[in-house]
């Protein structure tokens, strides 16, 4: 793994207070294409009556997908549910022809009964030893309304899971689902969260999240941060689960599949400083276990500098790009947080107001970007979501687009190009 920090203002005048953006850049290396660890999966499915139809067929033939992809050394259990949660197959290497013909014969049935079904994978999951990842896969189109419904209760349940080293992924499907619980489960979990919008898109999703799988290189990946002295670390910018640490905060960034790039913005507060020269501001510790032929723990320690000097030196200093880009995309999901509650409360105009000005603010920034595709791509999705909000025509698909996206950037997890040649569109 490649790391590195760097800063927005690496020269700050003495005598004066500053606020200094910090980023962590972590880069994991390309999977070497040889044997990887096994993959210890529970596939969760709503069965629910509102599944009925062709989203229960693309569910179903996602599965059957993920079963063909599956190694002799792999392990997968299947559990359906609605009112009830029904365990189909147990945590086994799958007999691939038996399992086809069980996915066949799931239909649907009542309501949903969400907190059942993936706690009934979790527990399916404890019952593997063997090495390897343990994830459960919970794919559902609505809201749940059996069983544990409380969402700080499941999102608090997914956080001690991720303590057991079991990773939840959630797939939302279609328009009725409760996406802001399913994104907040998966940060929580240490996992992913997509939207299926339509049954065509379940069978690329589970692409995407058995290519990750498949090619991890580095697991329990997290950073530690402690300032020193009278530095005050303010918070991370990015959204994920951190812990209290004795001096500071501990960020766990979960799993790195082959060649994935990952940010982390913190944010210091730096008070006077009277004397010129080098101060050392923070220490940044990053820890993960590497896997593939041989499974090693790793520690790095990256210090965190700043140079003070005369307030003429000072002035007029460019900020670090790369670090004003990543901050530029973080702020443009937090406004699309802020229009998601706007519209919530039918409040369109302000919302598409609020898109409309970042994106504007990102097309000023673009002509000075290190990422210009990248925040053409941004501006794209804004600009998408301010017509559907001015048009009339935003509606629960536009909610969960505009809610993913935002779980994406938070995440720093950026959209992956497609390996099948024959599909060459991105998620």
């Amino acid at each position: 793994m490649k790391s590195s920090v760097r800063v927005d203002y690496s020269l700050l005048a003495v005598e004066s207070e500053h606020t200094v953006h910090a980023m962590l850049e972590v880069a994991a290396p390309e999977h070497s294409g040889g044997d990887r660890r096994p993959l210890n999966l529970a596939l969760v499915i709503d069965r629910s009556g509102s599944m009925n139809g062709p989203k229960l067929e693309g569910a179903k033939q996602a599965a059957r997908f993920l079963v063909e992809r599956l190694g002799p050394d792999d392990t997968m259990a299947l559990i359906t549910f609605d009112d009830t949660v029904d365990l189909l197959s147990p945590s086994a290497v799958p007999d691939k022809a038996a399992m086809r013909s069980v996915i066949d014969g799931i239909d649907t049935g009542g309501m949903t009964n969400l907190s059942g079904g993936w706690l009934k994978g979790a527990e399916e999951l404890r019952r593997i030893h063997e090495e390897g990842q343990r994830r459960v896969l919970l794919l559902s189109d609505g809201h749940t309304n059996v069983g544990m419904t409380a969402p700080g209760q499941l999102v608090s349940m997914a956080e001690g899971l991720r303590g057991e080293r079991i990773t939840t992924t959630t797939i939302g499907f279609g328009d009725g689902f409760d996406e802001d619980l399913l994104s907040a489960m998966a940060t929580a979990a240490g996992g992913n969260a997509y939207f299926a919008e339509g049954p065509e898109d379940a069978a690329r999703v589970f692409n995407e999240e058995f290519e990750g799988l498949a090619t991890v290189v580095s697991q329990n990946v997290s950073v530690e941060i402690t300032p020193i002295s009278d530095v005050k670390l303010l918070g991370v910018l990015h959204e994920y689960p951190t812990v209290s640490v004795p001096g500071g905060l501990q960020v766990e960034l979960g799993d790195f599949f082959g060649g994935e790039n990952r940010r982390v913005i913190f944010e210091f507060a730096i008070p006077n400083v009277a004397e010129l020269g080098e101060k050392h501001i923070a220490n940044v510790v990053l820890r993960y276990t590497s896997v593939g032929d041989a499974v090693e723990m790793h520690q790095v320690t990256i210090p965190v500098h700043v140079n003070v000097v005369p307030s003429s030196e000072a002035e007029g200093v460019e900020a670090d790009r790369e670090v004003v880009d990543e901050v530029t995309i973080i702020e443009a999901a937090e406004d699309r947080k802020r229009a998601i509650e706007l519209a919530d409360q039918h409040r369109h105009e302000e919302a598409a107001r609020l898109l409309e000005d970042r994106r504007r603010q990102m097309e000023d920034r673009r002509r000075h970007s290190s990422r210009p595709d990248e925040f053409s791509t941004e501006m794209d999705e804004l600009g998408y979501s301010t017509e559907r909000l001015r048009s009339g025509t935003y509606d629960a698909g536009t909610r969960k687009q505009l809610e993913i996206e935002r779980w994406r950037a938070m995440q720093s997890k950026k959209k992956r190009e497609w390996k099948n040649p024959d599909d060459k569109e991105r998620w």
